[in-house]
């Protein structure tokens, strides 16, 4: 057996509590309320005109909002009218629109992952792709490589790149990141996932550090979903960015083997895949595998184009400086081949959202004095596709990055009422919480952390494209906590609708529901940026967090 490369140097960061409570020693935020009706603007942000655009959006008539079709066309109808009786200005010099330009790729699913002498199913044990703008690839007794988990953090003296040249093999590594396996300690931020935990992340080092291919270890418990979520979403059209070298800058092949499959693999290698597993949670790791990897990925590729929506409110100061907020206004369109209803209307996931983006921006515009700063809305499209709209917009920036002073998202808001709570996911990453207190605050609520942040869900939507190129952001949404019994009933009830028709056709929109949490919700974004907005200061990164201003 090959020896493997070990180093067990790391840095013992601030475990998650002690983020709260450094994010929450902070100087208090002062308000800023230079409006004379700033209280009047926040009062009247109500429930009836949230799920009056949350119903227009969620109709039948937008056919699923699905980028690249008629429901495109009419929901950026809907948005640019609604937009401009509110009084916001097209964002991108005359026009309210950036365009995106698209690439579905599709691969042949028939294909057989080689490694050793085994052979693995598509589906079955192994998915894989390509981001390459290829018809066909090839991967031909390429080198395997175990390297732990496929990271390479300076920041926690953490490298399972560090001694070992990856170009040209075949990468294998666990999902999630070390300190999953090592909850009750200091390493990374112990349950709490980093950016390094995500599988879109171990793609791009591994691409960085010249592999021929990547294929991520699925185990339920730290990827958070089960393998039929890998199998489905890894299967069928791949979106992506068209991008100027074709994807020649990715690895070949991207893919996921199943645990089976990985302990199979390691146990034709005479290797044990647990006690190599245990060896990487401790320290950097890796360790060449005797066996070689081979698969053909023959591809469909189709381009197409869609669009971003970006609106302006011009700052009264410092016109030049922006608070971004952002939200989705894409779902998944259609399926006619389905019997019955065929449309994925998505009115939770994210027609309120939107909604709350036009109900934002009437916000703004009426108050009786500008803020100092401008306020931007930006409505993305592809979100569904792996956040290619918001990805597009922050690689391609109307405004520059460093006069983008914060962003605030809103995705799938919060439908099951008013809550004592606020959960900020990725709580204690920046000094953006130090407004979001003072704004619940005023509401009588308190900030916690989200449910499960072992599943990494600051990094599933859009204000991830910015923290990821520095911007501070911030994603908070209605707790856990109901305000009441007769909503602690009707958020059971309804709950277990909303968590079932997740990506489902009925995700649809329901008169029942309670708007109040999405109300509540969106006063308390809209005092946020207003804050932000009226402020002299600059938010920052908390310094234990990934990510910092470029």
């Amino acid at each position: 057996m090959n020896e493997p490369h070990r180093s067990f140097k790391r840095l013992l960061p601030l475990s998650a509590a002690a983020l709260v409570l450094a994010a929450c020693s902070n100087p208090e935020v002062k308000e800023e309320t230079s409006a004379s009706n700033f209280e009047q603007v926040y009062s009247q942000i109500s429930s009836e005109t949230l799920k009056a655009h949350t119903k227009v959006l969620a109709s039948d008539e937008f056919e699923g909002r699905l980028p690249t079709t008629i429901g495109e066309e009419k929901t950026l109808d809907y948005l640019t009218t609604e937009l401009t009786k509110a009084g916001f200005k097209p964002g991108n010099g005359d026009s309210f629109f950036q365009q995106v330009d698209l690439m579905q790729i599709t691969a042949d699913e028939n294909m057989t992952l080689k490694m050793g002498d085994n052979e693995f199913a598509y589906k079955e044990d192994m998915v894989a792709s390509s981001k390459r703008e290829q018809a066909s690839i090839s991967l031909t007794d390429s080198p395997i490589v175990f390297l732990g988990y496929g990271v390479n953090a300076p920041e926690y003296e953490w490298n399972d790149y560090e001694g070992i040249d990856v170009k040209g093999k075949t990468v294998i590594v666990l999902v999630n990141d070390p300190g999953f396996e090592n909850q009750n300690t200091d390493l990374f931020q112990g349950a709490t996932m980093t950016y390094y935990g995500r599988w879109s992340y171990k793609y791009e080092e591994a691409s960085r550090q010249g592999a021929e291919a990547v294929f991520i270890v699925h185990e339920t418990a730290p990827a958070s979903y089960g393998w039929s979520v890998v199998a489905n979403s890894w299967s069928g059209p791949q979106y992506g960015l068209v991008s100027p070298d074709q994807g020649a800058s990715r690895v070949a092949v991207e893919g996921w083997i199943s645990l089976a499959a990985a302990e199979k693999i390691f146990s034709d290698a005479g290797m044990s895949f647990q006690e190599h597993k245990d060896y990487a949670a401790q320290g950097s790791y890796s360790v060449e595998v005797p066996l070689t990897a081979s698969v053909t990925v023959n591809n469909e590729i189709e381009k197409s184009k869609s669009y971003n929506v970006f609106a302006t409110l011009p700052g009264s100061e410092k016109p030049d400086e922006h608070i971004i907020y952002t939200a989705h206004w894409d779902h998944l369109g259609k399926d006619e081949s389905k019997e019955g209803d065929q449309i994925y209307n998505g009115a939770h996931d994210n027609a309120t959202g939107t909604a709350a983006s036009l109900v934002m921006a009437e916000a703004f515009a009426k108050l009786d004095k500008t803020p100092k700063r401008s306020v931007s809305m930006l409505i993305v499209t592809a979100e569904e596709q792996g956040l290619l709209g918001s990805k597009y917009y922050a690689e391609n920036p109307i405004i520059a990055l460093d006069k983008t002073v914060a962003n605030i998202n809103m995705d799938a808001m919060n439908v099951l009422g008013r809550t004592k709570d606020v959960s900020v996911i990725g709580m204690g990453k920046s000094e953006l919480e130090d407004y979001l207190k003072v704004a619940a605050d005023k509401q009588g609520r308190v900030l916690t952390q989200e449910d499960r942040p072992e599943a990494g869900y600051y990094y599933r939507s859009d204000h991830f494209s910015f923290a990821k190129l520095g911007v501070p952001a911030l994603y908070a949404k209605g707790g856990a906590e109901p305000i009441d019994e007769e909503t602690a009933a009707y958020r059971k009830r309804t709950n277990v609708i909303v968590t079932g028709c997740y990506h489902q056709v009925c995700d649809q929109f329901r008169e029942s529901w309670d708007f109040g949490g999405i109300e509540e919700d969106t006063q308390l974004l809209f005092h946020v940026g207003y804050d932000i907005a009226n402020s002299e200061t600059w938010p920052q990164w908390n310094a234990s967090s990934e990510f910092q201003r470029k």
